[in-house]
């Protein structure tokens, strides 16, 4: 199994539009983080979990040419603003297959209807095949997929666990029903919002905690806003075996 980051930032993306912070400012291409996404390949599959408004700009990154599917987490616009951008994957493949919370599956129906309209359907618009996640497994290609229910501040969000490997994103609570479904993972991805608590994201300091409730063989972190600091120092400061996901990164199961 494979696993791109894709995107590693936060809802605003790092540099932020007109900001003077010095990480917005830094030169160093590891604190330049796109909307947070990952694409998961194992087999002859791919897999992408969430597609923000950068998802464009990440399937060029990485010379994508082909999809089996796109997995939800939660609604929120920096998660979902890039569906109209799988019309290339739509064109060569036909109907794509999209994964998510009812709730999301309303939302996303609401914010493009023209992409879930039965009549008049505009010609150039793509076209998704509707699968429900409720919180029991299910299968992609030739993997069982776990999700994990979280709490978002109030909203509910998921993550995913594939075989040895599990990422959640903008997780703030998590009960400890869901945290047995991660017992035994080898790698797991969470999100590390800031050094300041937050109140619907995991700052650094819960996100080291809830990693060492977990004991992965090795974490990364993700979901970063500018506020962390910078890519080298802060990696610097991280106990052994964790480390700062970065946009681009690759890892291997």
């Amino acid at each position: 199994m494979e696993v791109t980051f894709l995107g590693t930032g936060t809802s605003q993306g790092i540099p932020i539009i007109g900001s003077n912070h010095p990480v917005c400012l830094s030169n160093d291409p590891k604190d330049k983080r796109l909307r947070v996404s990952i694409m998961v390949r194992w087999d002859a599959y791919t897999y992408i979990v969430d597609c923000g408004p950068d998802f464009r700009q990440q399937m060029l990154n990485q010379q994508v040419s082909e999809i089996n599917g796109v997995l939800f987490t939660h609604e929120h616009a920096d998660h979902t603003m890039g569906l109209d951008d799988i019309r290339p994957f739509f064109f060569r493949q036909g109907d794509i297959p999209i994964y998510a919370h009812k709730r999301v599956l309303k939302a996303l129906k609401k914010r493009f209807d023209y992409i879930f309209a039965s009549e008049n359907k505009y010609p150039g618009a793509p076209s998704v095949i509707e699968n429900e996640i409720t919180s029991q497994p299910f299968t992609l290609g030739t993997l069982d997929i776990i999700p994990i229910n979280a709490m978002h501040n109030r909203l509910q969000v998921f993550g995913f666990r594939f075989d040895q490997f599990a990422y959640l994103t903008d997780v703030k609570t998590i009960t400890s029903e869901e945290i047995e479904k991660l017992r035994g993972v080898k790698v797991l991805v969470v999100n590390a919002l800031r050094i300041e608590p937050h109140h619907s994201h995991f700052n650094l300091e819960e996100a080291l905690e809830f990693i060492a409730l977990i004991k992965p063989e090795k974490a990364y972190l993700t979901h970063i806003s500018h506020m962390l600091g910078f890519h080298k120092e802060v990696q610097a400061q991280l106990p052994e075996g964790v480390y700062l996901a970065y946009d681009n990164l690759k890892i291997t199961l």
